[in-house]
């Protein structure tokens, strides 16, 4: 295959998607007490779900999104997460068909991705690119970290938040969420996580996190103790919040969790994916490196509250 015929058929996929996924992707007028904003969202259901950024609504009074096609209706916030960086909305007048769900799981470093969304206010803008990079780590607004981050160098922009990540073959595999810099740009996957949370923001309006009350980083085990528990790292505590679960359970700054409610600890994102739903109120076993010992002491974690988040 020469120059031309390989540019023509990436020429041909990127118009595909372009075809195939545009219709779906509105461009978001938001109002809040603090002026206008704008951004990106797409259809996800027949009813006139739509998914975006948290980011773009926060602390929206009035949302209003327009179609390619010139359609255009107001759309409640039903849900926002910003510790995921989702919201779903919903439209109140009629939409396109909804997107494609895929899997960012199955991502590779290299394949060609498409952002669709509204930078600028550009409704209706296509970029493309490749995965730059997998497995990245977003911080959020509010102080948590976003796990599994698709990078990808598809020009991003103010306003593409919100809007489509897709495959080349017209599927959804990320939420543009943030502009890194100049060919650096990030998505939250579209993943099984992700496609809970959404799920959850849409029956019940927000996200239900467990909390211990401990912040810490990434450490190497003694050689002896990670043969033991057959783990190289875990996570040292630096601070522990008077009150809080795990206080209540005896830990102490300097302890390193290896185990948590039966999973290994090696490091706090992996605290931070066990604190879900149903961790809420359950007796969970911890077990820490403390002293050159292994201690277990059972914690309840609570409801992670916005001011301790």
């Amino acid at each position: 295959m020469n120059d031309h015929e390989i540019f023509d058929a990436y020429s041909t996929t990127v118009m595909g998607v372009a075809d195939a996924v545009l219709p779906s992707v509105a461009s978001v007028s938001v109002r809040t007490s603090r002026g206008a904003g704008m951004g990106s969202a797409s259809v996800i259901g027949a009813d006139g779900l739509m998914l975006t950024s948290a980011h773009v609504v926060a602390g929206a009074r009035r949302v209003e999104v327009a179609f390619a096609d010139g359609r255009e209706s107001e759309a409640a916030v039903i849900g926002a997460d910003p510790l995921s960086d989702l919201a779903v909305l919903r439209a109140s007048g009629p939409t396109p068909d909804p997107v494609t769900f895929g899997d960012a799981s199955t991502l590779r470093v290299g394949q060609l991705v498409v952002a669709l969304g509204n930078p600028h206010g550009l409704a209706g803008s296509v970029t493309a690119g490749i995965v730059s990079g997998l497995g990245r780590s977003l911080p959020t607004q509010v102080g948590r970290v976003i796990d599994e981050v698709v990078q990808t160098d598809a020009a991003l922009n103010p306003g593409n938040s919100g809007g489509v990540l897709a495959d080349g073959h017209g599927r959804m595999v990320g939420v543009n969420t943030a502009v890194a810099g100049v060919g650096l740009g990030l998505a939250v996957p579209i993943n099984a996580t992700t496609l809970e949370i959404i799920d959850t923001l849409t029956r019940f309006g927000r996200v239900r996190r467990a909390w211990l009350g401990i912040a810490g980083v990434q450490v190497p085990l003694p050689p002896d103790v990670a043969a033991k528990v057959d783990s190289p790292t875990g996570m040292q505590v630096g601070s522990v919040i008077v009150g809080s679960p795990a206080d209540q359970a005896g830990i102490h700054r300097g302890d390193i969790v290896i185990q948590l409610d039966g999973s290994r600890i090696v490091n706090a994102t992996a605290v931070q994916r066990l604190m879900v739903e149903n961790a809420i109120g359950r007796r969970i076993e911890i077990t820490v490196w403390r002293n050159g010992a292994l201690v277990d002491a059972i914690v309840h974690p609570r409801e992670l509250e916005l001011s301790e988040r």
